[in-house]
């Protein structure tokens, strides 16, 4: 199992869904709090979720106010966007490495 969740974790990066970031929450979880890196991950899933309603409607009732937008694009995606289509993109994005963590999460769990 563990070689299982290394594996699956080498795929993360070579895929780019994970970078050196990811290696460095890893490097503050210790025996006090094992599971920080997935409680940091869900945080992440938590507000996107959150955030990407918002975006939602905020597009699908216009008139746009491309401030606000641009606002919470730019929290979502760590750069500003104005694009319908970019945002789709990137909400597509969210999905699969949210189901991606997820899984590599459970394997590691019952790896360990």
């Amino acid at each position: 199992m563990q070689r299982q969740a290394a594996s699956m974790k080498r795929s993360l990066f070579n895929q780019e869904y994970l970078d050196e970031q990811f290696n460095e929450l890893e490097e503050l979880q210790d025996d006090a709090n094992p599971n920080f890196v997935e409680e940091v991950v869900n945080l992440f899933f938590t507000d996107s979720a959150r955030l990407i309603r918002n975006i939602e409607l905020a597009l699908a009732n216009g008139p746009y106010d491309f401030g606000r937008l641009d606002d919470m694009m730019h929290q979502f995606k760590g750069s500003s966007s104005r694009c319908k289509r970019a945002f789709q993109g990137v909400k597509q994005e969210y999905a699969t490495l949210k189901t991606k963590l997820d899984a590599y999460f459970q394997m590691a769990r019952e790896a360990s």
